[in-house]
């Protein structure tokens, strides 16, 4: 280490980095850049409007839907893919829609069911040709998990289904409806309950939906709870406003009650983790508008017995709310085939590139600060290599960790890279036990703890120029990671965000109580915990949320370089962490360490 130089007599003292280790005024500098980007997301948060009410009313019989739900329900309560139920009920379908004279297609494949293996799949397809070669699709999924009779999920969007394509029969009924404006496909899907599968094929192969302006998923439609829309994806793309607003401002027609949205922070984690559970997943990734409604848990198994599982009223309801939506996407005759990321907040929505531009904008605080830490080391012939080579054997024990968890998936214990979000209530999930979970988290963090401690125990002790040296290092490191956040998915810095306004007051609360530099440290940790909570609360998930959020990165939906960032993000905190354990062992402060006046 270069001593202090001396100073001359008369002459005014020359902050150095010891002193006052950050340019905090830089930092205030920079941060007023932030009202350019704050300010488009006021200007962009508009009221979005819906579409009109049609002028028809709805046709739907919400006590011949109930029935029929009933009977699928109880004639078919197994109706796994590639089962004996699951075959009767396919073959159930095609028999209503044959009692109104109409047919359906049939798409048969084979494909790898999570939990049940090879399994054949079948979906049903269904046209009423329009005017327009562009197509309004509107799916359920015919399939269940074998542990209920799946009265509400799904024989409800099953049985719904049946009833919004009875209007346009040609035998059987009396509520003919005229030539819609846009070709009306009807889609009843297998392997929903299993991943969205069937849903994923069609979204995906069929020339239909490539086609489609608008799609409506029914998964789940008469339950006890309050109607919710899901908009999210396997991409950070949501349904545009008009599209949610009007299905939101149809369920409000008849339920008299707005349906729910997810929160403006979920919505955040969705766009930067966006894990897309249900039906709307698929079409949302294919860039096709895409709105699940629901009233069912995503995975909460409740019981489910035939008889008192469906809520009539609101089955009837949501029904006729859904036959109004597709009529008036009908007979909105602009709408456009695309998707974009947006954040609903009360009637009105933010563009995603707003919120965008305010993520980005924000990294410049932090990023002057570690260029001018940067440069004020060199100045004073401060040399990084000693905390470099700390620093890499870090980022080498969580490449370590990202490699053992590759192998996992390899064996099994995770899901295998398919770029579909893993089915929460199957295997390999659920078979991870909650306390071994925990159990194994406990004993790597602290394994990594005790790490780094020891190593510090036995070098040398570390003053006030060499540990700022090493706040450089991880600071450089975080800027790192937060770049390659943007190039992969920019929405991800609601993650990265948080620790660096946090750990970068690290170095100047040196003199404070131990406890300030604990606290910030965890505060640090707010990105990857809101995300992590967020999983558990929309999946229900528990203790096995980390096994989930592991099966999002090792089955493609969380890519590669978004896990690098996150490994080097890791790295950048333990280096951090053991620095702020080196306080203890080391002496005095940062800023109490006075460089020599002689």
């Amino acid at each position: 280490m270069v001593p202090a130089r001396p100073r001359i007599s008369g002459s005014r003292p020359r902050r150095g980095p010891v002193d006052r280790p950050l340019n905090l005024r830089l930092a205030r500098t920079a941060a007023v850049l932030l009202a350019a980007p704050l300010l488009l997301v006021l200007v962009t948060l508009a009221p979005s409007g819906a579409l009109p009410r049609p002028t028809l009313p709805p046709a739907f019989d919400g006590a011949t839907a109930l029935e029929l739900a009933r009977e699928l329900a109880r004639d078919y309560p197994d109706r796994e893919p590639g089962s004996l139920g699951g075959a009767g009920a396919a073959q159930w379908y095609r028999d209503k829609l044959r009692l109104y004279g109409l047919a359906a297609r049939e798409d048969r494949w084979t494909a790898d069911v999570p939990g049940l293996g090879q399994r054949p799949l079948l979906n049903l397809v269904t046209v009423v040709p329009g005017t327009s070669e562009n197509t309004i699709v509107v799916v359920a999924h015919r399939d269940n998990r074998e542990l209920e009779a799946g009265a509400n999920d799904n024989a409800s969007g099953t049985a719904a289904l049946l009833e919004l394509v009875r209007p346009y029969a040609r035998t059987g009924t009396v509520a003919r409806r005229p030539t819609p404006v846009h070709t009306l496909v009807f889609v009843s899907t297998d392997g929903g309950a299993f991943g969205s599968l069937g849903a994923a094929r069609f979204a995906d192969d069929s020339p239909l939906g490539r086609r489609a302006v608008a799609t409506l998923s029914l998964d789940g439609i008469g339950g006890r709870t309050r109607p919710r829309l899901e908009i999210s994806g396997v991409a950070p793309r949501t349904a545009p406003p008009m599209f949610v607003r009007t299905v939101a401002a149809r369920v409000g027609d008849e339920t008299g009650a707005v349906p729910v949205l997810p929160g403006w922070l979920t919505q955040l984690v969705n766009l930067g983790l966006p894990f897309g559970y249900g039906e709307q997943s698929p079409f949302l990734s294919a860039d096709a508008p895409a709105i699940r409604l629901s009233t069912a848990p995503d995975v909460e198994f409740q019981s489910d017995p035939v008889a008192d599982a469906l809520d009539p009223r609101t089955f009837d309801q949501l029904g006729r709310a859904a036959e109004t939506a597709i009529a008036s996407l009908d007979e909105g005759v602009r709408l456009a085939r695309s998707t974009a990321p947006f954040i609903y907040w009360g009637d009105g929505a933010v563009r995603g590139w707003a919120i965008a531009a305010v993520f980005v904008t924000g990294l410049l605080p932090f990023a002057a600060v570690t260029i001018d830490l940067l440069a004020r080391l060199r100045r004073r012939g401060v040399r990084l290599t000693r905390q470099w080579r700390a620093f890499r054997l870090r980022l080498v024990v969580w490449l370590g960790v990202g490699a053992l968890v590759a192998v996992a998936a390899l064996a099994g214990l995770f899901p295998r890279s398919t770029g579909r979000a893993p089915v929460a209530d199957a295997p390999p999930v659920e078979d991870w036990p909650g306390a071994a979970l925990f159990g194994a988290a406990v004993v790597l963090l602290a394994a990594v703890w005790l790490a780094t401690r020891f190593r510090h125990r036995r070098a040398a002790m570390i003053d006030g120029e060499e540990r700022l040296a090493g706040y450089a290092v991880a600071y450089l490191a975080l800027c790192a990671a937060a770049l390659l956040v943007v190039v992969v998915n920019v929405y991800a810095l609601v993650f990265v965000l948080p620790s660096l306004y946090a750990w970068v007051w690290l170095p100047v609360v040196e003199r404070r109580p131990a406890w300030v530099s604990d606290a910030l440290l965890g505060l640090g940790l707010a990105g990857p915990v809101i995300a992590l909570v967020v999983l558990a609360e929309q999946l229900g998930l528990g203790l096995r949320t980390p096994v989930y959020a592991v099966g999002l990165a090792t089955s493609g939906v969380i890519p590669w370089p978004a896990c690098l960032a996150l490994l080097v993000w890791a790295a950048a905190a333990t280096q951090l962490a053991a620095l702020v354990g080196t306080l203890r062992l080391a002496g005095p402060p940062l800023a109490a360490q006075q460089p020599s006046s002689r």
